[in-house]
């Protein structure tokens, strides 16, 4: 009977993981070992993404050096959170998700409108008698750009694990004569793994395959993966090849992933002795 029901329960979700994941995955294979013009099965897309490995390289760096910029500010500010009290807890919380309920794109535009050569910025620093910067149309801003949007998928895993660390071993460390520093080195960092894990994995992924970001703040050198599938399909009337990048993107995706759970299920936070 128990059976049943949870076979029963279980049910809706998997209606929905067939309908919005399988499917979806079996056209985007289907296209990428097919051939646009006989429509029969070949290794010609695949055979095809050979020119564009720099592209997907860049794009990469771009996502591992957005991740490592969203740690370095998300810690502090997670671990500032995790340690005030539970009414400031929930205005901290809610401001860090604040942001997110803004649709992605006019947060883009936003940064459009500050970075732009007229733009308040370069407005600012014409008024205090410095010269006019070269903001957009660079790879700071696309970096920019996903740092300030993705930032938050760093700072809530990393608060949700700190603020279940418990303070008793905090202070224990204390007690046997640790200094702040030290403390935080053997403690709170190594039990805070799991989040910084989690983070980087909420940062990198949507990343690696953004594409509004680079188009709007960054120039022709600012290519990313994410935009070359976006041609494929709109500009380049060649979605079998778009299918075929898509899936070796999803391929990164999927390992990347699996990497980061790996060393998440691995260590699972302890002290350092």
């Amino acid at each position: 009977m128990k059976k049943n029901k949870s076979v029963l329960l279980s049910t809706p979700y998997l209606i929905w993981m067939v309908a919005f994941t399988l499917i979806p995955l079996g056209v985007v294979c289907y296209y990428a070992l097919t051939d646009p013009l006989t429509n029969s099965f070949s290794l010609t897309n695949l055979q095809s993404l050979g020119m564009y490995w720099g592209v997907l390289w860049q794009s990469i760096v771009y996502s591992l050096v957005s991740a490592l910029i969203c740690l370095l500010l998300g810690y502090p500010v997670a671990y500032f959170i995790a340690h005030r009290s539970e009414t400031t807890q929930k205005i901290l919380y809610l401001l860090v998700m604040l942001p997110m309920c803004m649709s992605f794109l006019l947060r883009t535009l936003a940064w459009v409108g500050l970075l732009q050569d007229t733009g308040l910025i370069n407005r600012l620093l014409q008024a205090v008698g410095l010269p006019q910067m070269q903001l957009i149309r660079t790879p700071g801003a696309v970096i920019l750009g996903m740092v300030y949007n993705y930032l938050p998928y760093m700072i809530l895993p990393l608060y949700s694990t700190i603020v279940k660390i418990d303070n008793r071993l905090i202070e224990a460390a204390e007690d046997l004569g640790c200094t702040p520093a030290q403390t935080f080195a053997k403690v709170v960092l190594p039990l805070s793994i799991p989040g910084i894990l989690s983070g980087i994995t909420m940062v990198f992924v949507p990343a690696v395959s953004t594409f509004y970001i680079s188009q709007k703040l960054g120039g022709t050198d600012t290519v990313l993966i994410g935009d070359v599938i976006e041609r494929q399909f709109k500009q380049g009337n060649n979605p079998n090849l778009g299918a075929a990048l898509s899936l070796v993107l999803m391929l990164l995706v999927f390992v990347c992933t699996g990497i980061m759970n790996r060393f998440g299920a691995d260590d699972e936070g302890g002290v350092i002795a």
